[in-house]
């Protein structure tokens, strides 16, 4: 699981995106700076691969679509992102590798951050023989109160 432990310091905050790469055993690419530089630069994000291909594209950089799948999953894989599938096929990449859950906008897509300690989970049940539960990912989903 690529979640960081309490006493294991975020190095995104103390260095460049260049040194964050390097740290987390990938080599800064022109496409993986160009992406880490959107997605790190700037807070915590959640974002979809197109929304991420879009951004690059009107920057004026030449990254694939199938580029930013596959730096997204490399980002993933090195613990830098999560990724939190919501309605089945849709994947968000969470920036904000923490314990924490979701509020989902289903008017528009957007996700906000639920703080870890707001939201208890009890009855969780027994994992198979040999599996442990590394996280639980709850998705409030929220609309628009129109009695307002």
């Amino acid at each position: 699981m690529s979640e960081k432990s309490p006493a294991e310091p975020d190095v995104r905050s103390t260095v460049t995106i260049p040194g964050m790469l390097r740290h987390a055993g990938l080599r800064p690419t022109r496409q993986r700076l160009a992406l880490g530089r959107l997605l790190f630069g700037s807070g915590d994000r959640h974002v979809t691969a197109e929304q991420l291909h879009a951004e690059v594209s009107s920057l004026g950089e030449h990254v694939s679509l199938a580029t930013v799948y596959n730096t997204l999953h490399q980002f993933k894989k090195a613990g830098l992102v999560r990724e939190l599938a919501i309605e089945g096929s849709k994947a968000y990449f969470d920036t904000n590798t923490s314990n924490h859950n979701h509020f989902l906008l289903e008017s528009n897509g957007e996700l906000m951050d639920i703080p870890g300690d707001a939201i208890r989970v009890d009855g969780l049940p027994q994992p198979p023989d040999g599996m442990k539960i590394t996280h639980v990912d709850v998705v409030v989903r929220l609309t628009k109160d129109e009695s307002r």
